[in-house]
């Protein structure tokens, strides 16, 4: 049986795995907007379901793993980046 695990050595959600990975490709950060889009289109491509709630699931994920998301331009900005060191 396969463990979520991460390179951080924690197991965390496979939505927050699926937002850094979408962070990481385009270049550290981005619009929560544009992340969610690409996070839809991540699942789309394997064929999962997109639920009606994944934009303020994908918020929630943020919010959760400040170890692992921040916003560079502060507390009311739209923009998420990862954590410096996170790969």
């Amino acid at each position: 049986m396969a463990q979520n695990t991460t390179p951080w050595g924690a197991q965390i959600d496979p939505l927050a795995q699926d937002v850094a990975a979408v962070l990481k490709r385009m270049g550290g950060s981005a619009h929560q907007r544009d992340v969610v889009q690409c996070v839809a289109a991540l699942k789309r491509q394997r064929g999962e379901t997109v639920a009606q709630d994944l934009a303020a699931r994908v918020i929630e994920v943020f919010e959760r793993y400040r170890d692992l998301f921040f916003r560079p331009f502060g507390e009311g900005s739209m923009r998420w980046a990862l954590q410096p060191g996170v790969a």
